[in-house]
């Protein structure tokens, strides 16, 4: 054949006519063509009307499928040719060609899918739906042996991973199990890495978690890590981390959480305690994170922390004061904000140190640092009046507080604050406590939380305004007045969709007000009684009991 058009000519009669050998050299001329020159020849492909034809030769018997789906692999890594190929409805046969025995049609005719569906979410969906994911699974079962063929199903896979409606057929099949047994044969970095993109996607879906838990990746993976651990090659660094961040995925869902803890006498919790004191910032980060994951509920965290778990966590803290890696103090943080939730262990890491250790990390300057310390503080003071106490009159925390609940970039840092300003008073119902905030000015914010979106906010802010009110009004007056407090108190009031418990709240602290000369004339210039009486049938019992008694005290004070 002297060139590409005599090459298309004849292959368009050879197709029509069947002429297996004929077939084959043209074929052949066209691969040679696309090795050479690509695009060029794709270009001429798609003008010829070939592509057309392609359908009626992707046949399961003829000889000349593996190199049909070869051209249109080599055509399709052309963004141009990919919707040529669709419109020549070349994905049906294709999908069909994934049942052969033939090594070779099932390899190009993998990468030809592959090509075509490059980037595209709604072609891979068109896939997934057509049942290409358990054909893939049960092929990598049978040709594990075939490197070539291996590594189109883990790009396939890896490719599907990422599409949301995949996981269920995923977890349809035995993926975890030949993923880890295909795992435990490579020795590769390259190869490891590429089975490790593909299980990072599928272990975003709790039921594949537990699947790869029970097929024994995470004995590989505890594998790695110690092979890796004290490696200052770039390759096992990457691996290692790799490992070590993929054992933490596995741990956020709660079976397989729940599988690895064993009580706390597994052997993979005992594994990830070690990494916590190692000198390998990534397995101290992983071993904080893995703690701050197994301490999703109260059995698991009461037995950690008897059993010396937040020692080890203070210890890792301590060594990352000073110019510190902030993800290793962000991570610890976590697992002990986590730790502190269930009420037995308050007063136990209370006393082993835990709020010396937090407050170290006050002149941090990193928003997700603050956020965490914040809720660690916050978690330990419930219902822990001493330590509350304590707490609140330390007047550089409660400065940095008032400094934090104006930052507005980080609405996190800033709804923390304000919380945590809130949590001082009501925990610990301390004068002094009361005096350190007004003087450090956080009244104002206090005044504002009370208008948040989130009713549990508005709640916590009320109750401590009213404790405020209650304890130390003389103190607070001046600030009460300037926030303009009982105009937001009328407005919480009069508003329909305020909680009952907001409603009640606000009564509570109109009443506790009503001990200022100044804040009880605002009460009387803005006709609360009109708005208190109508509340006394408020469907809602609490509220109506409280609007008789804020009633009866209005109309003596007035």
């Amino acid at each position: 054949m002297d060139n590409l058009s005599d090459a298309l000519k004849k292959l368009k009669i050879t197709a029509v006519d069947r002429t297996e050998d004929s077939l084959e050299g043209c074929l052949d001329y066209l691969l040679q063509a696309l090795t050479q020159n690509n695009m060029e020849t794709s270009e001429k492909i798609q003008e010829s009307g070939i592509l057309q034809l392609f359908e009626t030769l992707l046949i399961p018997q003829s000889p000349c499928t593996a190199k049909v789906a070869n051209i249109i692999a080599e055509v399709a890594k052309n963004e141009f040719m990919r919707t040529p190929c669709v419109d020549a409805g070349l994905i049906s046969p294709l999908v069909q060609l994934l049942n052969s025995k033939d090594q070779e049609v099932l390899l190009q005719t993998g990468r030809a899918l592959g090509n075509i569906c490059y980037d595209s979410h709604s072609l891979q969906a068109q896939l997934i739906n057509m049942g290409v994911i358990p054909t893939l699974v049960s092929l990598l079962g049978i040709h594990y042996q075939n490197a070539a063929l291996t590594e189109m199903c883990l790009v396939a896979f890896g490719n599907l991973a990422e599409l949301e409606s995949s996981k269920e057929q995923f977890a349809s099949t035995n993926i975890a199990e030949e993923m880890v047994k295909l795992f435990q044969k490579q020795t590769e970095h390259d190869k490891r890495e590429m089975i490790f993109e593909v299980l990072a996607p599928l272990a975003e879906n709790d039921a594949i978690k537990l699947q790869l838990v029970e097929a024994g990746l995470v004995e590989c993976l505890l594998q790695i890590v110690q092979q890796k651990v004290d490696s200052d090659k770039e390759d096992d660094i990457a691996e290692l981390k790799t490992a070590s961040d993929l054992m933490v995925l596995l741990l956020l869902g709660d079976e397989s959480m729940q599988k690895l803890f064993e009580g706390g006498r597994g052997n993979v919790f005992q594994r990830v305690l070690s990494w916590i004191p190692s000198n390998n910032h990534q397995l101290q980060l992983a071993g904080a994170l893995a703690i701050a994951n197994f301490a999703r509920n109260d059995g698991n965290c009461i037995h950690m922390v008897d059993n010396g778990i937040v020692e080890k966590l203070t210890d890792l803290l301590d060594r990352h004061v000073e110019d510190g890696n902030v993800t290793v103090q962000h991570a610890a943080l976590s697992a002990l904000r986590n730790l502190a939730i269930p009420v037995v262990n308050k007063a136990k890491m209370l006393e082993a140190g835990v709020t010396e250790a937090v407050l170290k990390f006050l002149k941090s300057e990193m928003p997700p640092v603050q956020f965490k310390l914040l809720g660690t503080l916050r978690m330990l003071i419930d219902a822990q009046a001493e330590a509350a106490e304590q707490l609140g009159k330390n007047i550089k925390l409660v400065e940095r507080l008032v400094e934090w609940c104006e930052a507005k970039d980080h609405a996190g840092v800033m709804g923390e604050s304000n919380r945590l300003l809130s949590a001082l008073i009501r925990h610990s119902k301390s004068k002094d406590v009361i005096k350190t905030i007004v003087q450090s000015g956080g009244i104002k914010h206090l005044v504002t939380m009370a208008t948040s979106e989130h009713v549990i906010m508005q709640n916590e802010a009320l109750v401590a305004l009213a404790l405020i009110a209650a304890l130390e009004l003389d103190t607070a007056e001046k600030d009460l007045e300037s926030t303009k407090l009982v105009q937001i108190l009328h407005k919480l009031l009069i508003d329909e969709r305020s909680a009952p418990e907001i409603k009640y709240n606000s009564m509570v602290l109109i009443c506790a007000l009503m001990g200022s000369e100044s804040l009880h004339k605002e009460v009387q210039d803005l006709a609360f009684l009109d708005v208190v009486s109508k509340l006394r049938s408020h469907e809602n019992k609490s509220v109506a009991q409280q609007a008789s008694l804020t009633e009866q005290r209005l109309t003596v004070e007035s």
